[in-house]
This record gives C-alpha cells, sequence and structure tokens, in this order.
C-alpha cells in the first residue's frame, strides 16, 4: 500500500505499556519539535490548502443530517419518551432527564455496534495493529464507503450535540465541559476526515462509545427506581452492576486502550509511516485533551465509589448533577393519579430542560 506495509522495519513494535509510551512518545516529539524549522500560521495556512479535502456536498450532507437528527429527537421526545416518562410515573427530575438517556442509549448502541462491525468483522486491522492506521496515506485520498457513513453519521451527531446541550440536555455540573468536548470531539471529526486521517479516527470512536452506552443505561435505571410511586429493587441492582461495568469500561477503553493504541499510533508510528505528517501537533494536542477530560470524568467515578465505600451513598447517583437536586423524592409526594403538580414540576425546571431553565 503505496510502498508502506506493516512489515516497514522503521516501524517500532507497540508499546508496552504507560511508561514506554511516554518515554518513546517524548522523545519523537522532541525530535519533531527540533526538525519543524518552519512552524507557524503560514505553515498552517500552506497545510490546510493543501491536504485538506472536504466538498461542498459533504458540507451540506452534514448540515443536513444534523438537523436531521434534532428534529428525530424532538419527535422521538414529544410523541414517545415524554409520555412513557409519564405513564410509568417517574420522578418529574427524571421523567425530564430520562429522554435524553433514551435517545443517547439508542445512537450510541448503534454507532458502536457499526465501529465494531467496521473493526472486527470487516478487513481493517486498525484495533490489533493500531501502526496500520497510516499505512498507504496519501493527501486527498479516497475515503471507502463504509467508513465514510461512520463519519457523517458521528460527525453531525455531534454537531447536534453543540446544540443539544445548550438547549435540549439537563444541565449538569460539567455541561460547559461537555460543550468543550464536542467541539474538540466534532473538530477531529472533521479534520481528520478532511486530511484523511479516517483510520485512527475510527479507532477513536469505538473505544468511546462502548462507556457511553453503560452511562445511559446506567441512569435510566437510575430513573426507573422510582416510579409509579414505588421503589422497585431491580431496577437498583441493574444500576449498580451497570456502574460497575460503566467504570471498567472507562478505564480499561478510554485510559488504557486509548493511550496505548490511538496515542501510540498518532504520536509514534504516524511520523514513521508518513514522515512529515501534516498538522502532526495540531491533531495530537487535541486527541491528549480528550485525554485530560477522559481523566477529568473518571474522577466522578471514583467520587462515587468512595462515598459509596466510606458509607456516604448507599446507591448509584448521578455525581454530574448539582448538589441541591440530588436528594431522592419520596414516592408519597405523588397525587392519587401518579402525576405532579406545576408547582412540584417547577422545582426541578433548573434542572430538566435547559431551555425551560434560561427563560
Amino acid at each position: 500500500m503505496d510502498g508502506h506495509s506493516s512489515q516497514n522495519p522503521e516501524i517500532e513494535p507497540i508499546v508496552s505499556g504507560y511508561s514506554d509510551l511516554v518515554s518513546r512518545g517524548y522523545a519523537v516529539i522532541f525530535r519533531e519539535l527540533r526538525d519543524c524549522t518552519d512552524c507557524g500560521l503560514e505553515l498552517s495556512r500552506r497545510t490546510l490548502r493543501d491536504n485538506a479535502h472536504i466538498s461542498y456536498i459533504e458540507v451540506v450532507l452534514f448540515v443536513l443530517c444534523a438537523l436531521l437528527w434534532t428534529t428525530v429527537r424532538r419527535a422521538l421526545t414529544d410523541s414517545l419518551f415524554k409520555p412513557a416518562a409519564q405513564w410509568w410515573g417517574l420522578l418529574p427530575r427524571d421523567a425530564a432527564k430520562m429522554p435524553e438517556s433514551v435517545w443517547k442509549l439508542i445512537f450510541y448502541s448503534m454507532s458502536w455496534s457499526y465501529s465494531t462491525y467496521l473493526l472486527f468483522f470487516c478487513q481493517y486491522p486498525f484495533f490489533h495493529e493500531p501502526s496500520s492506521t497510516f499505512n498507504g496515506w496519501k493527501s486527498g485520498m479516497e475515503v471507502p464507503t463504509d467508513i465514510a457513513i461512520v463519519y457523517l453519521i458521528q460527525g453531525s451527531f455531534y454537531g447536534h450535540s453543540i446544540y443539544a446541550t445548550v438547549y435540549m440536555d439537563a444541565w449538569r455540573k460539567d455541561s460547559i465541559v461537555m460543550i468543550v468536548h464536542h467541539v474538540i470531539t466534532l473538530t477531529l471529526i472533521t479534520l481528520s476526515y478532511a486530511f484523511r486521517y479516517h483510520n485512527i479516527g475510527v479507532l477513536v470512536l469505538f473505544l468511546h462509545d462502548l462507556s457511553d452506552i453503560l452511562l445511559e443505561f446506567t441512569k435510566l435505571n437510575v430513573y426507573f427506581k422510582s416510579r409509579g410511586g414505588s421503589y422497585h429493587l431491580l431496577n437498583d441492582m441493574v444500576s449498580t452492576v451497570g456502574f460497575i461495568s460503566f467504570s471498567i469500561t472507562w478505564f480499561w477503553f478510554r485510559l488504557y486502550w486509548f493511550p496505548l493504541k490511538v496515542l501510540y499510533a498518532s504520536i509514534i508510528s504516524s511520523v514513521q509511516t508518513v514522515p512529515g505528517i501534516p498538522f502532526y501537533f495540531f491533531f495530537n494536542s487535541l486527541l491528549f485533551a480528550l485525554l485530560l477530560m477522559n481523566i477529568y470524568w473518571f474522577l466522578f467515578i471514583v467520587q462515587t465509589m468512595v462515598k459509596v465505600l466510606m458509607g456516604q451513598m448507599t446507591e448509584v447517583n448521578d455525581l454530574r448533577e448539582y448538589e441541591e437536586e440530588e436528594g431522592q423524592i419520596s414516592p408519597a409526594q405523588h397525587d392519587e393519579t401518579g402525576s405532579w403538580s406545576l408547582e412540584e414540576k417547577g422545582k426541578y425546571a433548573r434542572n430538566g430542560i435547559i431551555k425551560e431553565k434560561l427563560t
């Protein structure tokens, strides 16, 4: 493939651990910095002009799909998710957040399943051989249709998600960080497609989506613990198992495999396979920022574990919520029909749909 094969003797073997990644990665980055004698805005402009390839049709498709995600979500929320939450008799704050979790669970389940299919049931070896992600790279090379579909779906969804975090999702302690995350992710998706770094992009998406599935699944069971005026032990137990699974996959996929596979490929093997690869420092800075945010959110997971072990929390709750709204509401506060008054619903407007909070 363009003279670069996985047997290229210049490609070093995959790193053996964090310390190996740090030492070898530091050496490569330092060498690239030393050799970069023409770095600056002018080089960036030339690099964008010569290597970024996105057609107007692709931009239009992105915008249309982002609008489609928003339209479909609003339609499903109004016609299905909200009526279902009322029918099940969820607590008002849980009913306000349940549509968001159902929507994300559906999307991430489909997107992760497709990424899994590409990496393990097609001809792409990127997961087991991360160094192969840059084999045969050429500026403006054709993107395989199955990978282009991933990029269109994921890119338009994160474009929708920036809007949704501000105007549709529940507002949480880390919502600003979430917006930054979506902007960085959308930038990575867009520019990695434009620069034809799509192979490593599929690997990044695969390593992040599974924990999102387990997160939304766990949150739904937290919401369903108290419904219809009674407490449901099964949902409590499932939420605990879901939280444990979520914690394990978050660490294993995002804090273990992500550095050792993605950062290894982007920092070390990329310049060995493609000397002078465009936007090397820019892309690696964004990937490192993504890793830092994963560490930041992992602190919430550790915080939950510590509170449970110290007896400060007896059940799994979402520590991303505002503290004053974390207390559980007694099912006795339902009226005889299992519904809530406007006054009771108003208590949770600040942590429900944000557009209600801002008005």
